[in-house]
């Protein structure tokens, strides 16, 4: 086991803590980037590694990767990427500005591998956080105990590893061999023989969920696939050139100075341009694949509409779901093998992050503009949050498009606090 002590830390090494990296080498002081360590629980660098399917792609623009809106010169940017892979003339030819999800992923390990000062940890799990005290009380730094033992001292600490999957409580019950949810879909599914037959049923109206519906097809030709939709069906996202500007970066500002019930209100209205939609191209070659099976067959696979979950249990070897028919009232059961959840993400803040918060007696989580934990004003180590802030700064927090400019404004508030206690010790 051993001690070490850093000024930042960083739990999570995905888009949201690599482009804070990438701010503090380009614009922070030397002593702050070499000062800096990421950790990331798994033993690589992988943009949602268990939805890499080969043909999915990222719903953002490349130029929103984690530099350009930044800095557009910058030698991070995924353009720069791509000349140094010796692929640039064949990605413009595809005339697309939505790269495949594994091109993006590629970049963030290049990314990661390209920086100088920064230090990465990967296959370093955070299981615990402590505050460290100072001799008035405040809050001085923090102690992050590691899964292998090992523990890391910091003024500062960012967290970035997003929210925690969502398992409705219906399916609470079931044993977890039964279960999984997209976030584990890859190396889950993998285990499973490509020979057998399956019957899964695939909960859910989203991205996530349509392409594990779609994923399954492949990945278990044998497979019988039912997806259960609680809408009245799968649905576009909403992708108007108008509402999209409300993901630009300058629009966190507007956001942010709103009335939290009129942040509420226009949340809600923006449900459809990031959450229970899929993007339009996607959605026809969906709609093209069950057409195709109906005419020509076999027809495997079908999507139930109108349909929720209310019961789910273990029967011998079956799980049997209860199936209630919005618009009978009607309820079946439905026997298969396996339950796929694309139910997305508990909205609340991390268990992480309110388990700290509970430590250190603050009831409610409140972020600053600058993306800062409210923790008093007699704090010197601070906490960031990074990707979990929707309520405050809009619906494009969890999203790559504003990765840039928030970088920005947390390496400008870790240096403005810096400059101040270094100022009151001169």
């Amino acid at each position: 086991m051993t001690d070490r002590e850093v000024g930042v830390l960083a739990i999570g090494a995905g888009p949201a803590n690599l482009a804070l990296a990438v701010a503090i080498e380009e614009s922070g002081p030397a002593e702050l980037a070499d000062g800096t360590l990421l950790l990331e629980q798994s033993p690589d660098i992988k943009w949602q590694r268990d939805l890499l399917m080969p043909w999915a792609r990222s719903q953002v623009s490349f130029l929103k990767d984690l530099v350009t809106l930044r800095n557009p010169c910058s030698r991070f940017s995924f353009l720069n990427f791509l000349h140094e892979q010796g692929r640039l003339d064949e990605f413009v030819n595809l005339g697309t500005f939505h790269p495949f999800r594994w091109e993006f992923s590629d970049y963030l390990q290049w990314v990661a591998a390209s920086l100088e000062r920064v230090q990465i940890r990967c296959g370093a799990r955070a299981e615990r956080v402590e505050a460290v005290r100072g001799a008035d009380g405040s809050v001085a730094g923090w102690s992050v105990l590691l899964a292998d033992g090992d523990r890391i001292r910091c003024r500062d600490l960012v967290v970035g590893g997003g929210r925690d999957p969502r398992i409705p409580e219906v399916f609470a019950g079931l044993p977890g061999d039964r279960v999984v949810h997209s976030a584990q879909y890859r190396s889950r599914i993998a285990a499973i023989p490509k020979d057998k037959p399956v019957r899964a049923v695939v909960v859910g109206g989203a991205q996530s969920a349509a392409e594990m519906f779609f994923a399954l097809h492949e990945n278990l030709p044998l497979s019988q696939i039912t997806m259960v939709v609680r809408s009245i069906g799968l649905q576009n996202y909403q992708t108007s050139k108008f509402v999209n500007e409300l993901f630009f970066p300058s629009f966190v500002d507007d956001f942010h100075d709103t009335p939290a019930e009129v942040r509420e209100q226009l949340l809600e209205e923006l449900r459809f341009t990031n959450y229970a939609g899929l993007a339009p191209p996607f959605l026809d070659e969906l709609y093209t694949t069950l057409y195709r099976q109906k005419v020509l067959g076999p027809q495997r696979s079908s999507v139930r509409a109108l349909t929720e979950v209310v019961g789910a249990r273990v029967e011998g070897e079956e799980v049997v779901l209860d199936l209630r028919d919005r618009l009978s009232g009607k309820t079946e059961p439905l026997r298969c093998d396996l339950v796929l959840l694309g139910t997305g993400y508990d909205p609340r803040k991390p268990a992480l992050v309110r388990e700290l918060a509970a430590q250190v007696g603050v009831d409610e989580v409140s972020v600053s503009r600058s993306y800062r934990v409210d923790l008093g004003e007699s704090a010197w180590g601070a906490v960031y949050l990074q990707g979990v802030n929707e309520e405050t700064h809009g619906i494009a927090d969890s999203l790559i498009s504003v990765l840039a400019h928030r970088s920005q404004d947390i390496l400008t508030d870790l240096m403005a606090r810096r400059a101040v206690t270094e100022g009151s010790s001169t």
